[in-house]
């Protein structure tokens, strides 16, 4: 099985959830709608494009939350935007 096709365990969505609180309450709303959708089965890819995300400053991360800016750099790799696209969906 791929590593993008393995899940994350209860524990290690829990620490992940953690990880993502932020100090924006916009970004905390996403992030949130995010877990509700997908926290249930969370790949290992998928958390890791997350992680890569929560390195970000809140005000980074927020510009690409509202599609301000897009990924670029390092940052600008398929599990950064299988995520983000994921976030930026308004259910």
């Amino acid at each position: 099985m791929a590593d993008s096709e393995t899940w994350l365990d209860e524990r290690e969505t829990s620490v992940l959830r953690w990880r993502c609180r932020r100090g924006l309450v916009e970004n905390d709303l996403f992030i949130e709608r995010f877990f509700n959708t997908h926290g249930a089965r969370l790949s290992h890819a998928q958390a890791r494009g997350l992680a890569q995300l929560m390195d970000l400053s809140d005000n980074d991360l927020l510009d690409l939350l509202l599609v301000r800016s897009e990924p670029s750099g390092d940052l600008d790799t398929e599990e950064v935007r299988t995520v983000l696209a994921q976030m930026r969906i308004r259910t």
